[in-house]
């Protein structure tokens, strides 16, 4: 497959020196909601680091609780450690999307943030936002918002525990359809920054049941795929597939 003309979202780093008010994703993050004077408020608090580079980690856990982070490019993964030092994938993270969110509340990060690939953060001190977001309601309720839809995806995810693996597979699958559809991308053909055993540990599936399933899809028509490219071939079949309404 092509990724020229095909809306599959963008290998290369944005910009660091891009501002909210220019930002593509602001509708995904926390100026969705505001007003001019507002977002410059916001943008006033926010640092843009560095590029992350793949496996390079964001927080870990323990560490104390300083910023949340809007993710600009690339992918994330969130995940914690049992007491054996086995890792459990709890969440991946697209652009737009806020990452940390889980600390609020706490001194220190319960979790682990680590890029799948080169990314780049905001990132947002959590004492000056909810200073913010005290001052100005829409912002307030931006972020209960934003933390409501985080509670939500946590449930959903649980919900499909009890499927059988070819329905929690199909549910992936469309689910990040749904998200690179909302940032106005194909939600056909898209690339998929997590590994085969990243998806198999987040869907709690071992690695060969995924790579066997990917296979039955592609025999089935349901998709193809070519590496970490995928193409959804069959969207309404998916759909049925996942026992969800297309």
């Amino acid at each position: 497959m092509s990724t020229d003309d095909q809306g599959i979202l963008p290998r290369s780093p944005v910009k660091s020196h891009i501002q909210c008010h220019d930002c593509a994703l602001s509708r995904f993050c926390l100026p969705e909601s505001l007003d001019e004077g507002e977002v410059s408020q916001l943008e006033s608090i926010i640092k843009r680091n560095r590029p992350l580079q793949k496996h390079e980690h964001l927080f870990r856990a323990g560490e104390p609780m300083q910023h949340v982070y809007a993710l600009r490019s690339g992918a994330l993964k969130s995940y914690l450690l049992d007491k054996d030092g086995t890792e459990q994938i709890t969440g991946f993270h697209l652009p737009g999307e806020l990452i940390g969110l889980d600390g609020i509340g706490y001194e220190h990060y319960p979790s682990y943030a680590e890029a799948l690939e080169t990314s780049m953060v905001c990132a947002i001190p959590i004492h000056q936002l909810e200073e913010l977001a005290g001052m100005i309601p829409s912002l307030r309720k931006q972020l209960l918002r934003v933390m409501s839809h985080e509670i939500q995806a946590e449930h959903e995810h649980l919900s499909h525990t009890r499927e059988s693996a070819e329905q929690r597979l199909a549910s992936f699958l469309l689910n990040l359809s749904s998200r690179y559809s909302k940032r106005g991308l194909s939600p056909v053909n898209f690339f998929l920054p997590m590994s085969r055993s990243e998806i198999g540990n987040y869907l709690g599936l071992t690695t060969e049941t995924i790579s066997r399933l990917f296979t039955r899809y592609r025999e089935q028509n349901l998709i193809d795929s070519s590496g970490r490219e995928l193409h959804i071939l069959d969207p309404q079949a998916l759909h049925r597939l996942g026992g969800l309404s297309a």
